[in-house]
C-alpha cells in the first residue's frame, strides 16, 4: 500500500501506480531535486556525450522531470524533447526553461506509450526513472519503445542502483537532515527474490509531517544488459557511474550504454 498523509489528512493510494499520484511529487519534490542536484546537471551532460562517443543533435529525455537534464542539452544546441508523467513536474520543467530561455518540446505521456520511430540520436533515462512497474513486462515495453525512437547507431544511456550496489550497502533504514531544517526518514525491504525494493519515507518539512511508500524494480548489471538485448540493442556497455568507471565493487550507479544496431 502506498499512503501520503499529513497531520491533517490521510490519503490511501494504488501500490501499483504510485508514480502516477500527484501527490507523491509534490511532497518529494524538495527532497529528490535539492539545488546540488541541479548544479552538477551540466555536468553529467558532458560525461553523457563522452560516454556516448558521438555529438547528438536530437535528444529524448525520457522521464525528464522538472528538466534537470534537458535544459544543459538544449543550452548547448540540442533540440530535446522531454517526456514525463507528472504535470507537476512538467510545469517546474517548463518554468526552468524559459528562465533559461532554451526552447524545449514537451510531452505528458506515460514511458510505455511514448514511442517516435527513428527520431532521436540519444534517448537518456537519469536517475533511477525506471523499474516502476509491477510485470517486468512493462519495462521490456519502454525498452522497446525507446529502441524504435531511436534512428539507426542511436545510442540509449540509463542510469539506475543496481541491485550489486543496494545488496553492498544494504541499510534497511537512514535518516538526512537538511540545512533548512527538513528532515527525511527513510526504511527500505528488499523482497520477492531480490526483484524489488519497498521503500518508506517519512518526510518533515514546516512542522508537516507526509508518509510516503513505493516500490521499484531491482536489475543487476546483468539482468538490465540482457533486457536491454531482448528489447532489439545487440551492444550493452555497462559502468560504474556516468564517469565511466567500472562496474565492479566500486561502482556508484549502473549505468548502461546501449547502441541501436545500424
Amino acid at each position: 500500500m502506498n499512503s501520503a498523509t499529513t497531520e491533517n489528512a490521510d490519503q490511501t493510494l494504488d501500490a501499483a501506480s504510485w508514480f502516477e499520484n500527484e501527490t507523491f511529487w509534490e511532497a518529494t519534490y524538495p527532497f529528490m531535486f535539492i539545488e546540488e542536484r541541479f548544479a552538477t546537471a551540466e555536468a553529467e551532460v558532458a560525461e553523457v556525450q563522452k560516454l556516448t562517443g558521438a555529438p547528438f543533435r536530437r535528444v529524448l529525455d525520457l522521464c525528464c522531470g522538472p528538466g534537470r537534464h534537458s535544459i544543459p542539452l538544449a543550452r548547448l544546441g540540442a533540440q530535446v524533447t522531454g517526456v514525463d508523467l507528472s504535470p507537476f513536474l512538467l510545469k517546474k520543467a517548463r518554468s526552468g526553461a524559459e528562465l533559461e530561455k532554451v526552447n524545449i518540446e514537451w510531452v505528458q505521456e506515460d514511458m510505455r506509450n511514448f514511442a517516435r520511430p527513428g527520431a532521436f540520436e540519444l534517448v537518456i533515462s537519469l536517475f533511477t526513472s525506471f523499474g516502476y512497474f509491477q510485470d517486468g513486462e512493462e519495462d521490456l515495453m519502454v525498452l522497446r519503445n525507446v529502441f524504435r525512437s531511436l534512428v539507426p547507431g542511436g545510442s540509449f544511456v540509463i542510469d539506475v542502483m543496481g541491485k550489486e550496489i543496494v545488496a553492498r550497502g544494504y541499510a534497511p533504514s537512514s535518516v538526512e537532515k537538511r540545512e533548512d531544517g527538513s528532515m527525511l526518514v527513510q526504511s527500505r525491504e528488499v523482497y520477492d527474490d531480490w526483484y524489488r525494493i519497498r521503500s518508506h519515507w517519512l518526510l518533515i518539512r514546516d512542522r508537516e509531517v507526509t508518509h510516503i511508500h513505493f516500490d521499484t524494480a531491482l536489475y543487476s548489471g546483468r539482468e538490465l544488459a540482457d533486457l536491454l538485448k531482448k528489447a532489439g540493442f545487440e551492444t550493452v556497455k555497462l559502468f560504474g557511474s556516468l564517469q565511466g568507471i567500472p562496474y565492479d565493487l566500486k561502482a556508484q550507479r549502473l549505468v548502461a550504454v546501449a547502441t541501436k544496431p545500424i
